[in-house]
């Protein structure tokens, strides 16, 4: 009898951005590799953003079972006066200037008293749930993946009462995310943060996550092996866009770009070129596609940039993809934070199925920049290195005027997402 593996995720299509990714192509092979999934997802979840082209990935007749969650989003947009129908960007993205007490009172609201994440409210009502659900179905693993870290605990419960193997997914770090040091923690809350990530790295059968450094911060809290599975890209979304041919040195950001993403230097250093050539000021175009925090378009039009920026808000997947193509420069911002040598984003894979060059702003020892490096996809820049950046974007310029805007990467295969959902099924083979 094939296995049948319980998926409990928060992003689930129609739900489009990062968080949902993952999961849903993990679940769109697993069949291939002889496990059956269910998904375990809430009927009424704050979608940060919608893509219904999502839903063409699901298999036919797969099991997902629903149930509404009670969050406190209402109260939050009400207290900072948003529109209740206004989505809440992730990652403390703010597209414009909100009251700066009541933006800090909700900050530290959200830190202290809804622990760990605002979707704590689910955890008793799932639990009660899903045990009624697995005495009258057979599972084999569970699965629970985070962000959001409540999930965790549902799946902490379901194996502490049923023993049935649990393999818990960080997309994300817990305590050690780039943003936790906004979060205004007060020592108990700090402290219980610590204590329930420590309990699901020891509890867990199994432990997976994202990228290496990931890994080894999260082996120095559990002293425990950490499986690394990596995102990836999914080769069909990508088979009808290669012949495009960028029209413009257009230098495009894909997905979210946050204050701690905004490198002051590059944007001064494009205006210096623009300045200092004008043959790059005619071919220059900067393409942000995405939620993009005001702090970056602040900067961009300090710089006199605007003229040259396009700003373009959230798309579908699909719609990304061929924005992606027709970049002359892929740009990937590593966040500026501690422990940022672990960011190794799912745009990074995306960016390497393209085969465009990769820009990379961030530390050159970090995940990201060892995935470019060995792939041959691009160049790394340090933080605030801007002798080395200028050099670079030159040097890219001139491959432009030359035509050559297409990378022989090598080595990008083991990222597909097929491959990778193989190594997630020998993984659960394990737990068997």
């Amino acid at each position: 009898m094939t296995p049948r593996v319980l998926i409990i995720t928060y992003y689930w299509p129609p739900t489009g951005g990062a968080g949902v990714h993952r999961w849903l192509k993990f679940v769109k092979y697993l069949r291939a590799f002889n496990w059956e999934p269910i998904v375990y997802t809430p009927a009424n979840p704050q979608m940060p953003a919608i893509d219904e082209t999502l839903l063409l990935d699901i298999p036919e007749n797969l099991t997902v079972i629903k149930k509404n969650i009670r969050e406190p989003y209402d109260l939050y947009k009400k207290f900072l006066g948003i529109n209740k129908n206004e989505k809440i960007n992730p990652g403390f993205i703010q597209e414009k200037h909100k009251p700066k007490i009541a933006e800090k009172i909700s900050i530290w609201i959200r830190g202290n008293l809804f622990i760990p994440d605002a979707r704590k409210f689910w955890i008793n009502p799932s639990t009660k749930f899903l045990l009624k659900y697995l005495k009258e179905n057979k599972i084999n693993v569970i699965v629970s993946s985070g962000p959001p870290h409540s999930l965790h605990l549902i799946a902490l419960k379901l194996h502490k009462k049923t023993k049935i193997p649990w393999l818990a997914d960080f997309r994300d770090p817990w305590t050690e995310i780039d943003f936790y040091n906004q979060l205004m923690l007060t020592p108990i809350a700090n402290r219980i943060h610590h204590k329930m990530e420590k309990k699901v790295l020891t509890t867990a059968d199994r432990v997976v996550t994202i990228s290496n450094n990931c890994a080894l911060n999260m082996q120095k809290i559990c002293n425990r092996n950490i499986d690394v599975i990596t995102n990836g890209f999914d080769e069909p979304d990508f088979i009808n866009n290669k012949n495009i041919i960028p029209d413009k040195f257009r230098i495009s950001h894909i997905g979210a770009l946050n204050r701690d993403r905004n490198p002051d230097f590059l944007w001064e250093t494009l205006s210096e070129l623009i300045n200092e050539n004008s043959g790059f000021a005619r071919d220059l175009q900067i393409e942000l596609v995405g939620k993009t925090d005001i702090s970056v378009m602040e900067k961009i039009k300090s710089c006199r940039l605007l003229n040259f920026t396009q700003k373009i808000d959230y798309l579908t997947h699909n719609e990304a993809v061929e924005h992606e193509f027709s970049a002359a420069v892929l740009l990937l911002l590593i966040n500026n934070t501690p422990a940022s040598e672990g960011i190794a984003p799912g745009k990074l894979f995306e960016y390497l199925a393209t085969r465009r060059p990769v820009l990379c702003i961030g530390p050159e020892n970090g995940d990201s920049a060892t995935i470019i490096t060995e792939t041959n996809s691009g160049k790394v820049v340090p933080f605030n290195d801007k002798m080395k950046l200028k050099k670079t974007i030159l040097e890219l310029y001139a491959n432009f005027k030359k035509g050559i805007f297409v990378n022989e990467n090598s080595n990008i295969q083991k990222y597909q997402r097929r491959e990778l959902t193989r190594q997630l099924a020998d993984l659960l083979d394990s737990m068997l």
